[in-house]
């Protein structure tokens, strides 16, 4: 039977919600002045705060000292050894977890696996065994480009585990782009897998890979998962079958420590021209900055089964799949396929299913289950869930109520959390058992997270006066470089203000301290000399009772500077019309004001998105410039969307 969700207040993106006194009392962190005096230790005496936080984990080797930083340079954990994959696996097997879930797994058809801690450590040990056996060692770059199986996770931990230098690329992206990782991070072997399902059809990740290796020098061996099942060309000597190069392999495996500052993993940003951007983290700094707001921000106990819906090919699935959660010893679930798929309760029924207590995932899918109706949210139990968090981008406030209320049942606490690629973790969220939360602002900082908003002289703003999000200090899990060029990595980075990281995102800070982020500084348009960012406009359009989603972007105008251009996408059973365009106008000047109502509106019937969600609205500004797109759309979930979207700006 259906619980009834909890009755709370009627609540609207002015309010501010505090934590319940259950939550709050069985929480790691209870109350606003405990954040309070361990933020002031995190930022006044750094190396006790992150010393206490590192003696959870296990280490071969103590380290010397906590942090030597000279900008734009930061070595944690100096002199230590460690094992990053030890800490994933055979700790929890010696602390006597080893029979607990450690991946519960669904594929999209349906298939299921539940593996233990037990059992993932044999099998990364075998794994690690079979790479050693290819004669892959200790900074050797290995490019793993796969679907959401568990095995994906074991490649990445058994590189760990070797010393190996994981580059996962999303197994969205095309053979073109492999062959730009393959290229700048000199990989000698790939792990893939015969093909990958998305919605009932499949994706063919070897063919991928056979193109993407078409002249390639460095690559001497690619071991493939069976997953789908069907022919696949294996060239002779250099492709392997993983079950044929793991079945004679040893299950045990001694876990090799490696030095504090030893590189654990590239990961190329996404949608970046030219030459590809490898945002290089290392062990230590990034294992305890991973371990740390797993903990803290997610709450994460003994008994959660938490689930992140990211993939592993994107910074996200790295730190709050593979690395994060697996630190912390909890029970994740892992799903392969699509949201929508066979149809859109899959993940309600997952929820509800296994029981989940912690859901993480992205704005952009909250607001298509919002399009896509209540009836698939009503028909499921939700009544395990505690905690709900977002990832990705902003969350305009009109989805965080619903997820609010229909996914939360209004009793979760809504962690909205705001970090890079480049961060390597959770920089800014709410800590759920003691911050008061409000739709719309990922609020305050996690420990040791120092920022500043700050105008282009280098001053702070003042309140609800947007400016440049910086860093002012290092933090355990941020990236050391940008791999192979230093200089590259210092002039984006660290050359705005001197010493600080900009983080390239424009935010503003409320009276209370609350940080909003307003979108990335390039997504910033200036109309008549007023700055706009595109997400305040998008978030304005999605609060219409009739709009299920919005993306914003700027076309030259030789009068104002630049003209708002925004894509619409309806809510099911919303007919388009010219008088709802002028609704929607005067919607956008009464939240923000007459400067920002858009000079065009285009209803779309879907918008450019890659299949992990995000909206491409680098293609977007690309359109309604030059009435085409020339840039790269093999990695869209649907091409055919630009075709449409070509004809509508026609109209």
């Amino acid at each position: 039977m259906k619980k009834k969700a909890t009755k709370s207040p009627k609540i609207n993106e002015n309010t501010e919600l505090k934590p319940s006194k259950e939550f709050s009392k069985n929480a790691r962190v209870k109350s606003m002045a405990q954040y309070k005096r361990m933020y002031k230790e995190s930022i006044e005496k750094p190396n006790t705060f992150w010393a206490r936080e590192a003696k959870d984990l296990k280490w071969q080797k103590k380290w010397d000292s906590v942090l030597q930083w000279k900008a734009p340079n930061a070595k944690w954990f100096s002199g230590a050894k460690l094992n990053v994959c030890e800490n994933c696996v055979d700790r929890h097997v010696e602390e006597g977890r080893g029979n607990k879930a450690a991946i519960i797994w669904e594929g999209e058809p349906g298939d299921k696996r539940v593996i233990t801690y037990r059992q993932l450590l044999r099998d990364v040990s075998r794994f690690a065994n079979a790479l050693t056996a290819q004669g892959i060692k200790a900074k050797d770059s290995v490019l793993i480009y796969m679907p959401m199986t568990p095995e994906a996770t074991i490649a990445m931990l058994a590189c760990a585990r070797i010393g190996a230098v994981h580059s996962v690329v999303f197994g969205g992206f095309s053979a073109e782009s492999i062959k730009d990782r393959l290229d700048d991070s000199k990989a000698v072997a790939v792990i893939t897998c015969d093909a990958g399902w998305r919605r009932g059809s499949t994706v063919p990740l070897k063919e991928n890979v056979d193109n993407a290796l078409k002249g390639n020098k460095t690559v001497k061996t690619v071991i493939v998962q069976k997953r789908i099942g069907n022919e696949v060309k294996m060239k002779r000597g250099r492709d392997k079958w993983w079950d044929d190069v793991t079945k004679d392999m040893p299950a045990t495996h001694k876990p090799k420590g490696f030095n504090a500052e030893h590189p654990l993993f590239i990961l190329y940003t996404s949608g970046s021209t030219g030459k590809p951007k490898g945002i290089l983290h290392t062990s230590a700094g990034y294992m305890v900055g991973t371990y740390t707001t797993s903990k803290y921000i997610f709450d994460m106990k003994e008994d959660d089964v938490y689930w992140c819906t990211a993939d592993v090919g994107w910074i996200t699935g790295h730190s709050y799949i593979t690395y994060g959660p697996l630190l912390n010893g909890v029970t994740q679930i892992m799903y392969e396929g699509a949201p929508n798929y066979p149809d859109w309760d899959r993940f309600w029924n997952i929820i509800e299913e296994y029981g989940v207590s912690i859901f993480y995932t992205a704005p952009t899918a909250i607001r298509a289950f919002i399009k896509a109706g209540d009836q698939h949210v009503d028909k499921h139990d939700l009544s395990s869930l505690r905690l709900l968090g977002t990832v990705g981008e902003p969350i305009n406030p009109a989805a965080w109520l619903w997820y609010h209320e229909k996914i939360g049942g209004g009793r979760c606490p809504i962690v909205d959390t705001w970090w890079q690629t480049e961060t390597g973790a959770a920089m800014i969220s709410p800590l759920p058992g003691c911050t008061p939360i409000k739709p719309g602002t990922a609020t305050l900082p996690f420990f040791g997270v120092d920022v500043a908003i700050l105008d282009e002289n280098g001053n702070e703003c003042k309140p609800n006066t947007p400016g440049k999000l910086v860093i002012k200090k290092p933090w355990p899990s941020m990236l050391r470089n940008i791999y192979g060029d230093k200089k590259r990595y210092k002039d984006t980075y660290w050359s705005d203000y001197k010493g600080y990281y900009t983080a390239g995102d424009g935010a503003l800070k409320d009276k209370k301290g609350n940080i909003y982020i307003v979108g990335r500084l390039d997504d910033v348009l200036n109309v008549s000399g007023h700055r706009l960012g595109t997400a305040e406009i998008e978030s304005s359009l999605v609060a219409h009772k009739s709009v299920a989603e919005a993306a914003v972007v700027a076309k030259p105008h030789e009068v104002k500077g630049e003209a708002i251009v925004c894509f619409v996408t309806l809510k099911t059973n919303i007919t388009p019309s010219p008088a709802l365009k002028t609704e929607l106008r005067n919607h956008v000047g009464k939240i923000i004001g007459a400067i920002a109502k858009p000079d065009s509106i285009h209803f779309a019937p879907a918008l450019p998105k890659t299949r992990s969600g995000k909206i491409m609205r680098r293609l977007l500004k690309e359109l309604v410039k030059t009435g085409n797109v020339t840039g790269n759309i093999t990695t869209l979930e649907d091409p055919n969307v630009i075709e449409q979207l070509k004809n509508i700006i026609k109209e």
